[in-house]
């Protein structure tokens, strides 16, 4: 028990250096129509590359899993990650820096998609049914709290120094995040056969789907939609605190909801271990969710907007655990990484459609339609997900 405690530090303590590298680019890319005058829709482009990467790259990531394990991957995919943000300092000094920010972004997406299948991986291998949703938790956790570190960081750097400062700052931590996995990280997926399995290969059994699509719903309302948005919201609502501006205000707000978030991601997925079953904190914290987007739609001042934050955060952070959890009590060991890979390319559908799908939209309906309708698109999923567990229970 004290190694696999120790082991889920390990990755807990890599994955918040690289969280850095993603947090720094959302309080700046949002905002780079200004900056290089460039339209909101590549704008979205930028933002979504890595997700709509990680589409294609998170089922051969998974079936890597499951054919070589867990370290080397991790260790490769921190450092290709370091080498993205990198990019994002040569974007800035380019005559092109449309096509540069595109292209560390499609490289981010690659090294992302190794480290949340191995990441997720190593948590199932070294718990079970009893500590899942803890373990998940926790690695879900560690991978997340860099981020709001990172949110700051960007925003704050930036505004203070220069928006490229803020990138090499980010891609130093990256650097320190791979070291930190070649110190600290054992092999974990250490089952007697690899299974030999083509590396396009996804988990299309309906309990995995259905997972997926859980996460798809959250991910299209919280990374795609909310964070593109909110420096926006932030800038045409006048918001704003000791003086910073939209990229610093939009950072810190973000901040705090991904802290509410990764705050309820130990808790959730302790509470599911608590309770011996996943469904009814899922749902509880998905209602959390809804009801933070619905606030959202209507708040004009800081401490509303504060408030509709940490909602939407603890929804987003409780559900993972039990989430992730979930898909690790239904899914065979054999499987465990093509499944984790597919619940990821499904999350990252709907994290890359979300930007795409709501700047855009935002500019000709407003927000309050565009985060009304995210706060449903949750529930809508969680309810499919009920339903195909239902019918495989009385199928079986």
């Amino acid at each position: 028990m004290k190694r696999n405690r120790s082991v889920v530090l390990a990755v807990v303590v890599s994955t918040f250096f690289v969280g850095f590298g993603g947090g720094v680019v959302f309080p700046i890319l949002p905002n780079l129509g200004s900056i290089l005058g460039i339209s909101p829709f590549l704008v979205g482009v930028i933002l979504s590359a890595n997700r709509f990467t990680r589409i294609v790259a998170n089922a051969p990531a998974g079936s890597l899993v499951d054919r070589v394990g867990t370290r080397g991957p991790l260790i490769a995919g921190l450092f290709v990650e370091a080498v993205a943000t990198l990019g994002y300092v040569v974007a800035i000094g380019s005559s092109a820096p449309e096509s540069w920010f595109v292209a560390a972004r499609v490289v981010w997406g690659v090294g992302s998609a190794v480290v949340f299948a191995t990441a997720y991986t190593i948590a199932a291998d070294v718990s079970d049914g009893d500590s899942r949703g803890t373990s998940m938790g926790v690695v879900r956790g560690g991978i997340t709290l860099g981020f709001p570190a990172g949110l700051v960081l960007g925003g704050v750097v930036s505004d203070l120094y220069s928006v490229s400062t803020a990138f090499v700052v980010a891609a130093g931590f990256a650097l320190v995040a791979s070291a930190v996995a070649y110190a600290m990280v054992p092999e974990t997926h250490v089952s007697g056969r690899r299974t030999a399995v083509r590396p396009w290969e996804l988990d299309t059994t309906p309990s995995t789907l259905a997972v997926g699509l859980v996460n798809f719903g959250l991910f299209f309302a919280y990374l795609g939609a909310l964070f593109a948005t909110l420096v926006l919201f932030v800038e045409a609502k006048g918001i704003g605190i000791w003086g910073y501006g939209p990229q610093a205000m939009s950072g810190l707000l973000m901040a705090i909801t991904v802290l509410s978030a990764a705050g309820f991601m130990l808790g959730g997925g302790k509470l599911s271990d608590l309770h011996g079953t996943r469904l009814p904190t899922l749902f509880a914290f998905l209602g959390v969710s809804f009801v933070g987007f619905l606030a959202l739609a209507f708040v004009d001042s800081l401490l509303p907007l504060v408030l509709a934050c940490v909602c939407i955060g603890a929804g987003q952070g409780g559900s993972s655990g039990p989430l992730m959890a979930l898909l690790a009590d239904l899914t065979p060991d054999e499987r465990m990484g093509r499944a984790m890979g597919t619940n990821n390319v499904l999350g990252d559908f709907g994290g890359g459609l979300g930007p795409v799908v709501t700047l855009p939209l935002v500019e000709h309906a407003g927000f309050a339609p565009i985060y009304a309708a995210c706060a449903v698109v949750p529930l809508v999923a969680g309810a499919v997900l009920l339903g195909s567990l239902y019918t495989e229970t009385v199928d079986g």
